[in-house]
């Protein structure tokens, strides 16, 4: 180990690391022990450097599926969420047992998306993590699949990991898959493809929407880690997605010198939680197509989205649902939370203020509730 490596690996930082059930289970879906003792020795590596960890796990689902003994994973939500009510336990057990054979202790922490929207959960769950931080626990977290609504859940624990890295002002989120990283195409399919070492910012790719998708036994894939890589960037926090049987994977994730997998640099602009969920964490109900003038005001000035400068509005949503802004060639502007239904939008559509009805909404998107793209 290089001296540059071993003072990279010195400077205390806050680590999220991610793994998901493609890594953590067999063909047959059944939990892999050795894969679980792996990744508690790295973090135990970790902690002995001085650094804090969070490990967010998925894999509850499938290791239901096993315990039951089940041909294959169901569809339906209702029996998805009595197989992670089965396997959630089975998978802190094995986690208890490694991490206590590595002299830590690990802490099941279950997660629902009102967490990181409402500001009081939000500030519990927070204060939460650090106090386990500070007691020299390991968080490990998933999400409370066994309650969550299917419309008010995350669906893959990705997202989960990056909103964390915000949540806890991480300085590194490590996604532990079975591929390598991000290719410039699926390598699956072509073999000219290539491993993308690093990405910036600002660098086109992190806008990719990649179509690899994860395997039958977990939830996520390729497109859900990029977007995470991007919640992370816009966060500040550099994101490496990597292999999950590279040797030593999560501490050279952490090392700066060390490259491994695909990293994504984090972003000098910095959104608040409530920015950063309407960015990229809400659900996108519906959209509203803007002309120039309103796109020029919205990127160059400090305003809200006024009825004037919409042109058509698309789909079918409430007062609070989250839309996209998008000008007339397609590209997105902006995304916020309406402050009008769909229905009122296109009465209002083209209108100016002083035109509108008393009773009408005076603005499409308040300023206060909308992400700027520019």
């Amino acid at each position: 180990m290089s001296a540059d490596t071993t003072s990279s690996l010195r400077e205390r930082s806050r680590v999220i690391v991610k793994i998901g059930t493609s890594s953590l289970t067999d063909d047959n879906g059944v939990i892999s022990h050795s894969m679980i003792a792996s990744v508690c020795r790295q973090i135990a590596g970790l902690r002995e450097l001085g650094h804090e960890v969070v490990l967010v796990s998925s894999g509850a689902v499938a290791a239901g599926v096993a315990a039951l003994q089940l041909p294959a994973r169901p569809s339906d939500v209702q029996t998805l969420q009595a197989l992670a009510a089965v396997g959630q336990s089975r998978l802190m057990e094995v986690y208890n047992v490694e991490f206590h054979a590595v002299g830590l202790i690990a802490a099941q922490v279950l997660l629902v998306p009102n967490d990181f929207v409402d500001r009081q959960q939000y500030l519990h769950a927070r204060a939460t993590l650090e106090r386990l931080l500070e007691l020299g626990v390991v968080p490990v977290v998933n999400e409370n699949d066994t309650i969550a609504a299917d419309e008010i859940r995350f669906g893959d624990n990705d997202r989960i990991a990056a909103l964390l890295s915000h949540l806890l002002r991480a300085d590194v989120l490590v996604l532990l898959t079975d591929i390598d990283g991000l290719y410039t195409a699926d390598p699956r399919r072509d073999p000219a493809a290539t491993l993308v070492a690093e990405v910036a910012a600002g660098d086109p790719l992190l806008s990719v929407s990649a179509g690899m998708t994860g395997t039958s036994r977990g939830s996520g894939g390729m497109a859900s880690k990029m977007a995470a890589a991007r919640i992370a960037s816009a966060s500040g926090v550099r994101t490496v997605i990597a292999r999950s049987t590279i040797d030593d994977v999560v501490r050279r994730a952490v090392d700066r010198h060390d490259l491994v997998g695909t990293t994504f640099l984090g972003s000098d602009r910095h959104y608040s939680a409530r920015q950063l969920w309407l960015a990229h964490a809400s659900e996108v109900l519906g959209s509203v197509v803007i002309d120039a003038g309103a796109e020029r005001a919205l990127v160059d000035g400090n305003g809200s989205l006024l009825p004037a400068g919409v042109v058509d509005v698309v789909g079918d949503f409430d007062e609070t649902d989250t839309i996209e802004v998008v000008n007339q060639v397609g590209r997105v502007v902006a995304r916020g939370a309406a402050t009008m239904s769909s229905v009122q939008a296109r009465a209002s559509r083209g209108r100016r203020t002083s035109d509108l009805d008393e009773s009408s909404p005076r603005v499409v998107v308040h300023r206060d509730d909308m992400v700027v793209f520019g």
